[in-house]
């Protein structure tokens, strides 16, 4: 193995351990209502009142599940399962199904709007805990939930997700992820975070099926009839819904004369909000799309999307610093560079060119993820009092506005990118 990869190898499990997954560990479990606080700033100051995110909860519960799977210190099992039973008591609509957006601090329902990006991360989760354990009843809810995507969100005239509905699967005026995203019925983050999950969710039943190791005896439906672990019709149907996705990234978000993905949609495919760049968001992509062909297993889908995979990473590099950081993204329309260096663009940079060396032998590609990975310690980790910062401006001053943990920061990119190093080079 190369020094350098096993160097970084050894320095994120520490990272990972020591740093990020101790910080939720022993700053965000709520002991008095159950699940864990909705924000801690950007101080380092609790403000436990704070609602409680179904991003940040299915985030948590993908990163214990996904850390005690590659890991398998029981700990993390632990606060997973814990992280797994309190996402089902009190984000899960037991009247119409699908997820809320936000509980209240004792677990009530606060926001219940039906956002299709947070139900593609419930899937993420649940689908990666029952990887882990095997564990039957968070695949029959993953199932359920992939169930209200393909419902409620795809457009059967144009093909691809919407972003949002009312909770009761409603139309809904505001389809906006947060309020610094544009108001489009479609967007490039919300399909990126569909095929993610999606893929989770088909290796997961791949796995299963071939482990026929589910421990759970169904008790909410029959989505998994007794005695069968995963029927092959079940794993068909999704196979089918992450070809369409590729598709939908290659034919429609993809723009072909910049290889930059395109961020925003009308109904119809209609390009809307500008020309923006999304530099993160492309070189994650890269990486995810390369990652739903090959669960896939289809030679003829992985000969199409490699030479892909590789033209939006390169794209990409037009956000990277001489230092190695990645910033955020561009409006080529008006001129506005958000230059700032977050914490989840600088992870998924790493991952992106690890991933281009990978699998395309470009050592270039492994000096920009190593040089990423330099800039995260030198700037982003907190080493003292665990996690990282949000971002550094492009002066160099640290971001304490912004939250240290909470609605958004969650130990999902971060974890994620450890975890995918530890895994890819062994």
């Amino acid at each position: 193995m190369n020094e350098r990869i096993r160097l970084m190898k050894q320095e994120m499990q520490d990272v990972l351990e020591n740093n990020i997954l101790r910080f939720w560990l022993d700053k965000m479990v709520d002991h008095e209502h159950g699940g864990f606080y909705g924000r801690i700033d950007g101080h380092g100051v609790l403000h436990s009142e704070a609602e409680k995110g179904a991003i940040l909860n299915a985030r948590i519960l993908w990163s214990f599940s996904a850390a005690y799977r590659v890991l398998r210190n029981p700990k993390y099992l632990k606060i997973a399962t814990y992280a797994k039973d309190y996402f089902i008591a009190h984000f899960f609509d037991p009247e119409y199904g699908g997820v809320y957006w936000s509980v209240d601090d004792k677990g009530n329902p606060l926001n219940t709007r039906k956002q299709f990006y947070a139900i593609g991360f419930a899937i993420y989760g649940l689908s990666e805990y029952a990887r882990a354990t095997g564990n039957r009843e968070a695949l029959e809810y993953a199932l359920q939930l992939y169930d209200c995507i393909e419902e409620h969100a795809l457009d059967r005239k144009y093909n691809g997700y919407i972003e949002a509905c009312t909770r009761e699967w409603d139309e809904i005026a505001d389809m906006r992820l947060s309020e610094l995203d544009a108001n489009y019925p479609k967007s490039q983050n919300t399909h990126l975070h569909i095929i993610e999950p999606y893929t989770n969710l088909l290796r997961c039943l791949k796995e299963l099926h071939a482990q026929e190791s589910c421990d759970y005896v169904p008790t909410i439906g029959s989505v998994l009839p007794v005695g069968v672990t995963i029927p092959a019709e079940t794993i068909v149907a999704v196979e089918a819904s992450l070809r369409n996705l590729i598709d939908i990234f290659t034919d429609r978000i993809l723009n072909p004369e910049t290889h930059h993905l395109d961020l925003f949609f009308e109904m119809d495919w209609t390009r809307g909000a500008g020309q923006l760049e999304s530099y993160g968001h492309d070189i994650e992509c890269s990486w995810l799309m390369h990652e739903a062909a090959l669960v896939l297993n289809d030679a003829e889908i992985l000969k199409k999307m490699e030479p892909i995979v590789q033209m939006v990473a390169k794209a990409s590099e037009k956000g990277l610093n001489a230092d190695g950081s990645m910033i955020h993204e561009a409006n080529l329309d008006t001129g506005h560079v958000d230059d700032d260096l977050h914490w989840w663009v600088q992870a998924e940079a790493v991952v992106g060119f690890a991933n281009i060396y990978q699998y395309f032998g470009d050592d270039n590609a492994l000096d920009k993820s190593l040089c990423c990975w330099d800039y995260i310690k030198r700037n982003l980790i907190d080493h003292e009092n665990g996690e990282w910062y949000w971002s550094r401006h492009a002066d160099g001053t640290l971001n304490m506005v912004d939250d240290k943990a909470g609605f958004w920061k969650c130990p999902y990119h971060n974890s994620r990118m450890c975890l995918e190093i530890i895994e890819r080079f062994t």
